[in-house]
């Protein structure tokens, strides 16, 4: 019973993450590919503190990598899968390994270990999406460096405040579950 309740969470996650992708976001043409400002990470950072690095990493990577086959977006999708995993690994290796989030009683200490995952797994995606993306564009897509660098740097940007989004609302959104006494 328990692995058909993980399933049916992880597919929850999965599905808010395709959803807030596919609904919620602004596409940004830079030199014939595209970037977006949404609130999709949210929700991996969500899922990896209610349910886990692996598990709420993997309901975000399936879930953003369906979203990308839906909005134009397949050629990314790999690159996708592989970075939405890791930033749910990340934040959930921070959040219950490090800081053992779901034994933390105090308000403070849930929201320093929230905040601190969300910013582990966004830092690593700030880094990691532009410098993935510039290889994947040059080695796999074949775009020359000077066009490749362009759309690396808005990348990063976009990345960025994608990131600070996602670490106020996984956290605003996890502290309101956590005082609800949600349980996932």
């Amino acid at each position: 019973m328990r692995r058909t309740s993980d399933l049916a969470k992880m597919a929850l996650m999965a599905a808010l993450c395709f959803i807030a992708f596919n609904y919620f976001k602004i596409d940004i043409s830079v030199m014939g590919d595209r970037t977006s400002f949404h609130f999709a990470n949210s929700f991996v950072v969500l899922g990896a503190l209610l349910l886990g690095g692996f598990k709420g990493g993997l309901a975000g990577a399936v879930g953003l990598t369906l979203a990308d086959f839906t909005t134009g977006y397949a050629h990314v999708a790999p690159r996708t899968f592989f970075l939405k995993l890791m930033i749910g690994l990340i934040a959930g290796l921070v959040a219950h390994q490090l800081g053992k989030i779901n034994d933390k009683k105090k308000t403070a200490d849930i929201l320093k270990w929230s905040v601190l995952a969300g910013l582990a797994g966004m830092s690593f995606n700030v880094i990691f999406d532009p410098l993935v993306g510039y290889l994947f564009n040059i080695y796999i897509l074949g775009v020359e460096a000077n066009p490749a660098t362009i759309i690396a740097t808005w990348s990063a940007g976009v990345t960025a405040i994608n990131g600070v989004i996602t670490v106020i609302v996984s956290t605003l959104v996890y502290m309101a579950l956590r005082r609800m006494k949600f349980k996932i």
